[in-house]
């Protein structure tokens, strides 16, 4: 058997009847798109977050993109975010027309480092874009201090991030909007693509169902600026909904395999992942770094371990974004980082002895590099 990142079979055969379930309950309601289930999800996801508005999507791009729309960001605007983060948190940004702009990390949690935002705003920026990065937030307070002083937007992204806390504070809550990804293999996954963006904001909440819905808000007619057909599926929708009940459960077996990995890993010299203050962590990945990160995945794959990098090409790399201007040392940390991270498998339902033999196989390594 080969040990990879994420595998969700057995967390499917532990709840097969209830995702069965929830597909015969949409199957049968005579209704398959914007019905009482996607309804229904968005009522509990905005309850769980304590917020008015949650307006589901089809995928955690377009809940940025849509959420940076709805905020009114645009062409010829600029959007701080980082360069360590999925490419989709950048193609969003692209494709509402703004351009992105980029800050370091900080180098002991890989995310944000606040205290380079306020140098890089020009008179073009409008919105910031923090990446709640690997279940673990942004310290949003000085964020949030440099948006108000500069009279600009924060859209979180928190695709990541469900669940997880900022001194008590649900990622999510402390912006203007925030958009959210439930990708199989998220916190909050679904049996396939899907995503939402949450607002306190009514005339963003209002602005973003017409998005979603071509620029309508009855059948044939556009309202304003004409959107997509954005929907999420009233199947993922009712899975979603069924799943969150248990979001907090998935959460609790998350830090249980992260605190195996500590307890086994933490005398070695691998370096773990470091909860930053006034985080509460949720482990979407456990993300541990080594100077010589590649020959130990190619020694890992011997033991039958397939591991991943998250992220091996900063975006500001790609060659797709090499219109932005950034050149090799524009972001020392992001850049050195990315060739020292990697992912050991993290899922709710991780079997111990699988978890057990990745451990045993990384300090047979480490002891003899």
């Amino acid at each position: 058997m080969t040990i990879r990142v994420w595998d969700y079979l057995a967390e499917y055969e532990s709840e097969r009847p209830d995702v069965l379930d929830a597909v015969e309950t949409v199957f049968r309601s005579g209704q398959l798109v914007l019905g009482a289930s996607v309804q229904g999800f968005e009522e509990a996801f905005a309850a769980y977050h304590g917020v008015p508005h949650c307006v589901s999507v089809d995928n955690g791009t377009n809940a940025i993109k849509l959420g940076l729309q709805a905020l009114g960001v645009g062409p010829g605007d600029e959007v701080v975010t980082v360069s360590n983060t999925a490419a989709p948190t950048v193609v969003a940004i692209d494709a509402v027309g703004a351009t992105p702009v980029f800050v370091d990390i900080r180098a002991d949690d890989y995310l944000m480092d606040t205290t380079q935002v306020e140098a890089v705003l020009t008179e073009r920026t409008r919105c910031l874009l923090p990446v709640h990065l690997y279940g673990q937030c942004v310290d949003m307070r000085p964020l949030r201090e440099v948006a108000d002083r500069h009279g600009l937007l924060i859209l979180e992204d928190c695709a990541q991030a469900h669940g997880a806390r900022h001194g008590g504070v649900l990622a999510g809550t402390m912006g203007d909007a925030a958009a959210f990804s439930f990708y199989p293999t998220k916190v909050l996954g679904a049996y396939g693509d899907g995503g939402a963006t949450i607002t306190a904001d009514d005339a963003v909440a209002a602005n973003l169902r017409r998005l979603r819905y071509y620029g309508m808000e009855s059948r044939y007619y556009v309202v304003q600026t004409p959107g997509h057909n954005s929907r999420l599926d009233e199947v993922q929708a009712e899975i979603l909904r069924r799943k969150l009940t248990r979001l907090d459960r998935y959460i609790a077996d998350r830090r249980a395999v992260a605190q195996r990995y500590a307890e086994g890993l933490g005398d070695t010299d691998l370096v773990l992942p470091r909860v930053a203050d006034g985080n509460d962590h949720v482990y979407y990945l456990y993300v541990v770094r080594h100077p010589r990160r590649d020959e130990i995945l190619t020694r890992l794959r011997g033991y039958g371990i397939e591991l991943n990098v998250s992220y091996p090409w900063p975006v500001h790399t790609m060659t797709g974004f090499a219109h932005l201007g950034y050149r090799e040392g524009s972001l020392p940390v992001t850049e050195a980082l990315a060739g020292q991270i990697f992912s050991l498998p993290m899922y709710p339902s991780l079997p111990v002895d699988v978890q057990e033999k990745t451990i045993s196989a990384l300090r047979d390594i480490l002891k003899t590099l």
